[in-house]
């Protein structure tokens, strides 16, 4: 289907994608159109094996291969400097593209059976909480899409890391969004990155944007000075089991033992079940920044943005 131009919904080990031919400028084109996604916001391009890296960009430096030897297949895109049969719809026009070999065996099944590779953001609608079981795809999509394969709930459950070398004037790494290998993993491996701190006029990756991964209902993040409207259904979101249950009417606990590994893969199946039953505002409280809190609070700010 994939070498037909159609669009499938697919496993990764992050969250699900929704995948075209990352070389076929129509399919990327209904990629866009189906998620109702702003044509300058780039994709993530998804190949089979590291080795089919080098198709897709013109250069990869020493860094980028070390990250490479330890983190793929898995949860990290490096954004590289593009070859030109990486067409401009998927870059948004950028000179640059976001590649990476997903940690999973149907994945890369599918993109290697396909013989292309894969242009695939997450399978959901434009700024909307990402899906991590086929049926969150099933719910969004319905039969507009061709093909959704299953696959089962994703391991890691929060969208790779993204890292970039092409930021940087002297060429060094940046991060541009936390994901699903900890910053502080990459930064053992090739030592400190630069991180991205402000808000860029043009996405040079997915993730970037203020509002994102937003439910629905209203989302906040409680600190110590957060007070509660008596007359709210309120929805608690939280790390481990809270002592004040009694002032939520819905309450999600992310992980009991206070594991963020497991509180990030049941992130966002978390926010989709609050928003699912009708409550006025979501609360969520804050997890430590460290490990994937990283990128479970960066998630969490941008759903707060809406």
């Amino acid at each position: 289907m994939i070498r037909q131009g159609l669009l499938v919904g697919f496993p990764t080990e992050t969250v699900y994608g929704l995948g075209a031919n990352a070389l076929d400028a129509t399919a990327v084109a209904a990629v866009f159109a189906l998620k109702e996604r702003p044509k300058f916001d780039p994709l993530i391009v998804h190949i089979a094996d590291p080795s089919d890296l080098s198709d897709l960009v013109k250069d990869i430096p020493a860094a980028a291969k070390t990250l490479i030897e330890r983190f793929w297949p898995g949860p990290l895109s490096l954004v590289l400097v593009k070859q030109d049969c990486v067409p401009d719809i998927v870059t948004a026009g950028l000179p640059s593209v976001a590649v990476r070999c997903p940690g999973h065996l149907m994945a890369r099944t599918l993109i290697r059976e396909a013989g292309v590779p894969i242009a695939a953001p997450s399978a959901n609608r434009f700024g909307m909480v990402s899906p991590t079981t086929a049926q969150h795809v099933r719910e969004q999509f319905g039969d507009r899409l061709s093909m959704v394969l299953d696959d089962g709930p994703c391991r890691v459950g929060v969208e790779s890391t993204v890292i970039s070398f092409v930021e940087s004037p002297n060429g060094m790494a940046t991060l541009l969004r936390p994901g699903g290998v900890p910053l502080e993993e990459i930064e053992a491996v090739i030592g400190p990155i630069e991180k991205s701190t402000h808000q860029p006029s043009r996405p040079s990756s997915p993730g970037q944007l203020t509002s994102h991964y937003a439910p629905r209902t209203p989302l906040v993040i409680a600190d110590q000075d957060t007070t509660y409207n008596d007359h709210q259904r309120r929805g608690l979101l939280c790390l481990k089991t809270p002592t004040n249950a009694a002032s939520f009417s819905a309450i999600e606990v992310l992980s009991e033992s206070g594991c963020l590994r497991t509180a990030a893969v049941n992130l966002f199946a978390a926010m989709r079940r609050l928003d699912a039953i009708g409550l006025d505002c979501i609360i969520a409280e804050p997890v430590p920044e460290v490990d994937l809190g990283l990128a479970i609070m960066d998630r969490l700010r941008r759903a707060a943005a809406k």
